[in-house]
């Protein structure tokens, strides 16, 4: 499939791969027809989706089969007056029919917003009049539910709310209803047809500081996954491909739809509430997944159980994001599996901008370089950029070239969006350093950088040295005002079982990370805590450790 829109897939070096890549883009480009409909004509019965869940329940999908129930699903919504530009928010976990629904909206024209189950009637209800969403797509879980019904009222634009799963009162049953839908849709022309400059996608991105933003992609969006896809995860026509992610994040984009799609690899998803290291590796083994991508964290688990006791013959391509890579893992794990695992770097805001793609030897730790169409660079706070070795902001210049997959601005926020975006540069708000072989190393976010008698310390490579100790299940760095030296480093540690804090404690961190890390890094108050402040989306929120310093 992936031929129609890159004329060449083989590149023989990363050079070659960053002055000869293109994407071709059709004009009103739509995935669903023009990649997911056209895949229905051709293969029909070719494996599109490999689904089960932790009690042992099992489906698969072809692309005809997908074809029938987004069409179905698209009479659906057409019923209940979703229109083009319609935004529908989907709160659907990992249920196979989120792809059912979210290829109907994209086919009606609609804009698809992903949302997760762990919103609050609060957080449903900005959501819902930040976007003017006209229906929402729910679990049946009862809590999930009740925050739709409980934010209904304060919610006038909400027109309809469907349910998946299970039948409740006020609620359209989405598996009846669809069922009893035509499995004939007609693909819109004319002004009914979307353009590519429409809204295809709106994420809402938690952050740590404020309200959460509302992230929109246009209808070519899902052919920047390309690159992620196929070049940086490594897909192959006729693989199995797990991205460990729930729907209501973007990272469900990354790697459970679009450019798995696009290249022709199967997409396989486990359903499951609560993460076991072991389950997975089960799953994974059994089902013969052959490329995973997956946050650090859950690689630190895997390392943590007998590697041997699984068949691993059909995986063949790992590759990390979300956070920096500690480098004990990285070689853990290719200890055990023979697996080099490949770290890159994104948000919600793009796609795969910086990667260890195929041709390149991991750096473990380094995210790896600039994606082609990505112009890449770091500016110290004078807006200069930074030789080798020099600490500066990530940032993307857009003067020359429009970055694939690169989003439209903030949705409804202008000010918003000329602030990150502005004189042709994308502000990422996160700090790295490049080393002399162009590799690009993670530091923190801007806001979360410590300045003390000169230095600038990067949190993460402290919480990364802590995170090594036997004795810290998590961590949080922040800078604690000073005067002498400006700031000062403070962990917040929670301390993993079987350990309790003491000054014994205190001292033997201290030690470990000034043995692993610059010693002027090293955390001079350590504090105690049962949990870390967190976002919805799990990020920790230091600015609320900082607060409670202050006050």
């Amino acid at each position: 499939m992936l031929e129609r829109f890159v004329p060449k897939i083989d590149f023989s070096s990363y050079e070659e791969f960053m002055r000869d890549f293109r994407i071709e883009i059709p004009e009103r480009f739509n995935f669903a027809y023009d990649v997911m409909d056209a895949a229905a004509e051709k293969k029909p019965d070719k494996t599109a989706l490999v689904w089960c869940d932790e009690k042992g329940a099992e489906a698969t999908f072809t692309y005809g089969q997908l074809k029938h129930y987004s069409d179905k699903a698209a009479n659906f919504f057409t019923a209940q007056g979703i229109r083009k530009g319609d935004p529908v928010m989907l709160i659907l976990k990992r249920r196979y029919e989120f792809w059912f629904c979210i290829l109907a909206l994209h086919k009606i024209g609609a804009i698809c917003i992903p949302a997760t189950h762990l919103l609050s009637k609060k957080d449903i209800a900005y959501r819902n009049n930040a976007a003017d969403i006209k229906m929402i797509v729910s679990v049946a879980e009862p809590e999930v539910a009740g925050h739709v019904e409980d934010a209904e009222p304060e919610s006038p634009s909400l027109m309809a709310k469907a349910i998946i799963g299970g039948g409740r009162a006020g609620w359209l049953d989405f598996n009846a209803e669809m069922e009893k839908a035509s499995a004939d849709f007609k693909r819109p022309s004319g002004d009914n047809a979307p353009a590519n400059s429409d809204i295809l996608l709106i994420y809402f991105t938690s952050g740590t500081t404020g309200m959460p933003k509302m992230v929109q992609h246009n209808f070519t969006y899902p052919l920047g996954h390309i690159l992620t896809a196929r070049y940086w995860q490594n897909v192959t026509d006729d693989g199995l491909h797990l991205t460990v992610a729930d729907t209501g994040w973007a990272k469900a984009v990354w790697g459970k739809i679009y450019g798995q799609w696009l290249a022709g690899t199967a997409i396989f998803v486990y359903d499951y509430n609560k993460f076991d290291p072991k389950k997975m590796l089960e799953v994974v083994t059994k089902y013969g997944v052959t490329t995973f991508c997956a946050p650090p964290t859950i690689y630190r688990f895997f390392i943590k159980e007998d590697l041997s006791k699984y068949d691993f013959s059909k995986l063949r391509h790992c590759s990390t994001a979300g956070e920096p890579l500690n480098p004990e893992v990285y070689s853990q794990f290719l200890k055990s599996t023979g697996i080099r695992l490949m770290e890159g770097y994104g948000q919600t805001e793009t796609v795969v901008a910086i990667a260890t793609y195929s041709w390149m030897e991991p750096k473990p730790g380094s995210m790896g370089k600039p994606s082609p169409s990505y112009d890449i660079d770091l500016l110290d706070d004078e807006g200069n950029s930074c030789e080798v070795g020099v600490e500066g902001q990530i940032v993307v210049r857009t003067d020359k070239m429009a970055p694939y997959g690169m989003f439209g601005g903030y949705y409804r926020e202008g000010d918003r969006t000329e602030g990150a975006w502005h004189h042709g540069v994308y502000y990422t708000g996160d700090m790295a350093w490049r080393d002399e072989d162009g590799y690009y190393w993670f530091v923190g976010r801007a806001d979360d950088l410590i300045k003390s008698s000169g230095y600038r310390i990067g949190p993460f490579e402290v919480e990364s040295a802590l995170l090594e100790h036997p004795a810290v299940l998590e961590c949080a760095i922040t800078g604690v005002p000073d005067e002498v030296r400006g700031q000062v480093v403070k962990a917040t540690v929670v301390l993993a079982k079987g350990y309790s804090a003491s000054e014994e404690i205190v001292l033997a961190l201290q030690e470990h990370v000034k043995k692993v890390t610059a010693p002027y890094k090293y955390p001079r108050i350590i504090e105690f805590a049962p949990s870390l402040p967190k976002t919805i989306s799990g990020k920790i929120r230091r600015v609320e450790i900082r607060e409670g310093d202050i006050q």
